[in-house]
């Protein structure tokens, strides 16, 4: 089932986990993975938070729909997730394609922001070359009907060189996730991101406090994109993960949620 949000078609809901109670915390999930990645903070955080994990559209346990591909699409989804829970304001955190999908949140859906967690993400759009790799690779998976493009092109860039010498079972759970990923759903979200806009602007405008996220070996959002972030948003603290690249909840969880919890703990004591 559909309906329509703001002018957009959005899923009737996500599939998403929820486990623990207490401050709502949303972490949503890097390309081309689902909310899967997020196990190891849903059990070590619940401890403390209700961790709301989604799968966006067309990933795990959501469907795709017949929208336009769009980050904005994606955000009006959580948005309705969040609304469905009767969960007013809660702090959101995303990891690459999910922190594109939080500042759009925050674009769109403002007063549901109660802090903004983005980790190995940036706020500026793709340049011409980077925006038509991904055009490409979506026609490819919509071909293909098959994840070897992900496997092929984006699996080599998502961990850090610590990651490829020492923690075998985790590179060989993100090539699962990866594998598992479904074309369609791969190929819309490729256009997604290739369409989005910077949102420079929209961090300047952000409200609430903010953590932003970095692993020291991230080759595809780099320090330098994090620390632009940091100084665009008004009131932000930086975290730099050592030994983690891309996918720091995976690579370097407990450091990850080490910073995730005292932030969002700060969050919960400084505002109702």
């Amino acid at each position: 089932m559909q309906s329509k949000v703001t002018g957009r078609t959005t899923l009737r809901q996500l599939y998403a986990r929820d486990v623990g109670q207490g401050t709502p915390l949303v972490l949503l999930h890097a390309f081309p993975l689902s909310s899967a990645m997020w196990l190891a903070q849903r059990e070590r955080l619940s401890s403390r938070f209700r961790v709301i994990t989604p799968d966006l559209r067309g990933f795990g346990g959501s469907l795709l729909g017949d929208a336009e591909p769009s980050v904005e699409t994606m955000a009006d989804d959580v948005a309705a997730l969040l609304k469905s829970k009767n969960i007013t304001r809660a702090v959101i955190g995303g990891v690459s394609m999910g922190g594109y999908v939080a500042m759009a949140l925050c674009r769109r859906h403002p007063d549901r922001v109660r802090g903004l967690v983005l980790a190995d993400t940036k706020a500026t759009a793709d340049p011409d070359a980077a925006r038509e790799k991904r055009l490409r690779m979506a026609e490819r998976l919509t071909a293909e009907q098959r994840p070897d493009a992900l496997v092929e092109e984006v699996l080599p860039a998502l961990l850090g060189p610590t990651t490829m010498r020492q923690r075998p079972l985790v590179y060989g759970r993100v090539r699962g996730l990866v594998q598992s990923a479904p074309p369609p759903a791969a190929a819309w979200a490729q256009r997604a991101m290739a369409a989005r806009p910077d949102s420079t602007d929209t961090l300047r405008g952000v409200k609430v406090p903010a953590l932003v996220v970095v692993g020291a070996e991230d080759r595809l959002t780099t320090e330098d994109d994090a620390r632009a972030m940091a100084e665009a948003l008004p009131n932000a603290e930086l975290t730099v993960i050592p030994r983690a690249g891309h996918l720091t909840p995976l690579e370097q969880p407990d450091l990850f949620d080490q910073a995730v919890a005292e932030f969002t703990a700060a969050v919960a004591r400084a505002a109702p």
